[in-house]
């Protein structure tokens, strides 16, 4: 075995500029038999050794420092905007960064897809996917939040809530990799791979020092949020799912520096936006420079929150716009259904029923319709027995927020 590169011991002690990952060659051989006579005949891996980081201090720019601060300033009014109205847009914007997280990956659905999935119709993988997605960003985030730091078990967890019903990756949900993978290049072998992650072996080493160095207070938060994230990848502890827990750790960060209290900015969109860069980024901070994801997680951090703000003003609006379209009677089940929907903007017909506590199945339904009428819900499933309504407005939200942010990002290049 061959070692390039400053020694893991060595690096603890390191300050700024931050060290480069090394490199060690591994022997390799196929565990299923595939692709090309390349694949094939590949017989050694180069994998990367990240820095242990726990007690290392980078000195961020001028440029770095005043675009962290802007992007603080930014999302701490728009999670003060929100707050009041937690439940409702917590939820929508935990699903906004979600989707852009999942974008990323190239997993993409429809608005109606997505929909059903939120209902619990798996019909669409990807849509499922995004949908399990929200899940793990939220449990992160809460169990984070309620803790006021981090653990790996907290990061497992989330891992375990993304991948549980993956028809694939279910067996390796919640646990470490006991494998060797790799981030592009073929799919049966490193051969021509981007990055290949450590070899497994060094997982839990690293993990317990990434978590060490996302409990420091010492940090400025965006530089703690972007060099952590940017760990994570590198070290790419699961079989799958790596970017999106990965992405969520950073709003996770957020909260528990508390910087957010009420919300989630969609940073991801802004990734989403400038793809490749993210991961030119990425790839710099292997090579010793965290400053360009620094910058760049900046600037979508503030891009997503001013676009939010329109969101926010938007979603609050909504039920008073509903009710002075509807003029339901004060306490009425057309009134319930106003705050049910806003909460939950994709509903069956169970929940309708509870949310109501009508005594009769078809008082609801009856206003059901008239929302359908006006165009204010849609059902979804095409079915006439176990159907599920959206709140139309909320879902072209989602889409709507991502305009902004693309937009802006465009705008400023």
């Amino acid at each position: 075995m061959r070692i390039w590169g400053t020694k893991l011991a060595s690096m603890r002690n390191a300050s700024a500029p931050w060290p480069s990952h090394g490199v060690e060659t591994l022997p390799w051989r196929q565990q299923m038999r595939g692709g090309t006579r390349e694949d094939r005949m590949t017989n050694s891996v180069d994998a990367t050794i990240p820095p242990f980081i726990a007690d290392l201090d980078y000195r961020p720019s001028i440029e770095e420092m005043s675009a962290s601060e802007q992007a603080l300033l930014a999302v701490a009014q728009t999670d003060t905007e929100a707050e009041g109205h937690s439940a409702a847009l917590s939820r929508f914007m935990v699903r906004s960064e979600s989707v852009a997280s999942s974008k990323i990956e190239r997993i993409t659905a429809s608005a109606a897809d997505y929909a059903k999935a939120i209902a619990g119709n798996r019909g669409n993988p990807s849509a499922t996917s995004m949908v399990a997605a929200s899940r793990a960003l939220h449990e992160l985030i809460t169990t984070v939040g309620e803790a006021g730091r981090f653990d790996v078990t907290f990061l497992t967890d989330a891992h375990r809530a993304l991948m549980m019903d993956d028809p694939v990756e279910a067996a390796y949900a919640g646990r470490f990799r006991d494998m060797q993978n790799w981030i592009g290049g073929s799919d049966y072998s490193p051969r021509g791979a981007l990055h290949i992650p450590p070899t497994p072996e060094r997982v839990a080493a690293l993990m317990d020092d990434l978590v060490v160095y996302l409990n420091r207070d010492d940090v400025p938060a965006i530089v703690q949020a972007a060099i952590a994230h940017a760990q994570f990848e590198s070290i790419h502890a699961f079989t799958d799912g790596n970017g999106r827990i990965g992405r969520a750790l950073v709003s996770a960060v957020l909260r528990r520096r508390g910087v957010t209290k009420n919300a989630v900015v969609p940073l991801a969109g802004g990734l989403l936006c400038r793809r490749d860069d993210y991961f030119a980024a990425l790839g710099s901070y292997r090579r010793g420079d965290p400053s360009p994801l620094i910058l760049l997680f900046a600037q979508s951090a503030r891009v997503a929150a001013v676009a939010s703000r329109a969101t926010i003003a938007r979603l609050r609006a909504m039920p008073d716009e509903w009710r002075a379209e509807l003029k339901p009677r004060a306490g009425s089940v057309a009134d319930v259904l106003i705050d049910a929907f806003y909460n939950h903007p994709v509903m069956s017909a169970q929940e309708i029923a509870a949310a109501t506590a009508a005594t009769s199945t078809s008082q609801p339904y009856r206003v059901v319709d008239q929302w359908v009428d006006a165009g204010l819900l849609v059902e979804i499933t095409g079915r006439k027995k176990d159907r599920v309504w959206a709140a139309l407005e909320v879902l072209a939200e989602l889409d709507e927020l991502d305009r902004r942010i693309r937009d802006a990002m465009a705008l400023e290049g």
